[in-house]
């Protein structure tokens, strides 16, 4: 009898064992917030308006100096006296705000102070006559270095003529009228001419000064003015008294 073989295919080998899987990097996502960046044009803007807000600044401070030069009361005699126009005149000192001017030697003196102003001094003759010199004191900001600050002469003489007239508005208000600007000594000198409606027209000469007490900058207005009715009488005078003012 013949055997019966039994051929058993080998089993395949078993599969290696399997490994498990690193575990998978996490992914760490920065997220950065960015400033805005301003558009362009903005630092130019902020600087404009900056500028701006100072040419209000030096307007408002220049506008109030002159309405009080112009409208300082004066306390005069009822007496009434007539003037010389050849009469001499006399040296005015002040030590303590360290300048000098001269007047005629007949004219009166008068002295104050105000909101805002360091000091008033002011010369006019005897009777009821407006015509008078003044020399008005003011402190100013640290913005204010020198008498540049303003701008030019004529920059500064338009600034102040345009802002004090009003003879555009409807019904008509004060008319202002610039004469003549120019620089000279170290100060600026401008000539204009102011009219209230119906009323006599009023002629401006000013000396403009800045100069430093040691703790600060000040404006020196030195401002003569004297009704054009009585420019004959007058205009001699304060013309050779606001040129004589000097700083010390």
């Amino acid at each position: 009898m013949a055997s019966v073989v039994s051929l058993r295919t080998p089993a395949p080998p078993p599969p290696p064992p399997r490994h498990s899987a690193p575990p998978a990097r996490a992914k760490v996502i920065l997220r950065c917030r960015a400033r805005p960046i301003p558009p362009s044009g903005h630092n130019a803007l902020s600087d404009e308006r900056t500028r701006e807000r100072s040419g209000t600044k030096r307007r408002e401070a220049l506008l109030q100096i002159f309405l009080s030069a112009i409208s300082f009361p004066f306390i005069a005699d009822n007496a009434s006296a007539e003037t010389d126009l050849q009469q001499s005149f006399r040296m005015y000192e002040d030590e303590t705000n360290k300048f000098r001017i001269s007047i005629p030697q007949d004219w009166l003196l008068g002295a104050g102070e105000a909101n805002g102003i360091k000091s008033i001094t002011a010369f006019y003759p005897e009777g009821t006559s407006d015509s008078n010199v003044s020399v008005v004191i003011t402190g100013l900001g640290p913005d204010f270095t020198r008498l540049e600050s303003f701008g030019t002469v004529d920059a500064f003489a338009e600034t102040l003529v345009s802002g004090l007239d009003r003879s555009w508005k409807r019904p008509p208000g004060l008319a202002a009228k610039l004469i003549n600007s120019k620089a000279a000594n170290g100060l600026y000198y401008i000539e204009y001419t102011l009219q209230f409606p119906g009323e006599r027209c009023r002629h401006i000469l000013s000396a403009i000064g800045m100069a430093s007490n040691g703790w600060y900058n000040r404006l020196y207005t030195v401002t003569g003015q004297f009704m054009e009715d009585e420019s004959e009488k007058y205009r001699s005078q304060i013309e050779k008294s606001v040129s004589s003012f000097r700083l010390i």
